[in-house]
Formats: structure tokens, sequence, C-alpha cells
């Protein structure tokens, strides 16, 4: 399969799942909040939703802002687990814009918009689920993505990881050059 079939494949598998299925499973399981008796998870509606905004908007930059930096700089695609790669991996360690804060930005503006459903639709199943989520993700990239990058760009994704959050930008500003 050529180069670009395999990013456009990796993206529409990713869209697919990420943007459509994950969101509708969050839809879903806020049906499910009658075990917690009528409970809501916050109890305006006005905080609720300028909520929701926030980690929409925070969620969308970042999950855009990183994908066009791994396709432009990387030269690859986000699409690979456990080995096996749909689009072409990434060929440079990528270090700048939003990859300074978050070794991984598509992940966390991923939960942030996952988070902004789970806010818009005062689900608690929906938080309890996006939380192990999280931890699954954790691992994932533990086991599977940070080992791929070790191999493939060894001591200067070391240094990177020691320098830079794993999903969480804990500051956006006076954030030093990793370079």
């Amino acid at each position: 399969m050529n180069r670009t079939l395999r990013f456009i494949a990796g993206y529409l598998i990713g869209f697919t799942l990420f943007i459509v299925l994950v969101p509708y499973g969050f839809y879903r399981l806020s049906q499910c909040d009658a075990v917690f008796q009528g409970r809501l998870l916050i109890s305006s509606d006005l905080l609720r939703y300028v909520l929701s905004a926030v980690f929409f908007i925070a969620g969308a930059i970042f999950a855009a802002w990183s994908n066009l930096f791994l396709f432009t700089l990387g030269k690859g695609g986000p699409t690979d687990a456990f080995g096996v790669s749909i689009s072409p991996q990434t060929q440079k360690l990528v270090t700048t814009g939003p990859y300074r804060y978050s070794r991984n930005p598509m992940v966390f503006g991923a939960f942030s918009l996952y988070a902004s459903l789970v806010i818009f639709l005062n689900s608690i199943t929906g938080l309890i689920v996006l939380f192990c989520f999280l931890l699954l993700a954790i691992l994932f990239l533990k086991k599977s993505e940070e080992k791929r990058l070790i191999r493939d760009f060894g001591e200067e994704y070391l240094e990177y990881r020691k320098k830079v959050p794993m999903i969480f930008p804990v500051k956006l500003r006076n954030r030093k050059k990793v370079n």
C-alpha cells in the first residue's frame, strides 16, 4: 500500500474510532446514569455548558495542532499500536509546537474532547469510564508507544521524556525549548 493510501486509511480509521464511536459510546453510557438515582455531575447548567465549551475548545486545538505537527514535521501519522502501523510511522521526533507541553498532545486533546462530552451530558457513569480509559491509555502508551520511540529515537527521546509530561501539560507558559 503506498504512503498516501496509508495516511488516508490511518486518518479514516482514527476518525471513525475516536471521533464517532467513542463519543457515541459515552452518549450511550450517559443513559445508564439511572443507577446514581438522579444525582448530577454538575448541578448548574451554566457552569456545565461553560466547562464543556472550555474542554471542547482546548481538546480540538490540541488534537488538530498535534496532528498537523506530526504530519508536517514528523513525516508520519498517529496510527501505531503494538508494532502495527496503519499510517506511516513518524520519521523525526517532534518536540516543538504542542509537543513542547505534552509528549502525547493528541491523547490530551482526545481526553479533553471526551471530558467535554461527559460534562455536557452530565454523566457520572461517563466520568468513571473516562477515568478508566485514561488509565488504560497510560498503560498502552508505556507498553507500546514509548518502547517504539525509544527504539527509533534512543537518547533523544529519553532526554525529551525527562523534560515533558506524558499527557497533561503542566505549564503552558515559560516552557523551555526541548531541542
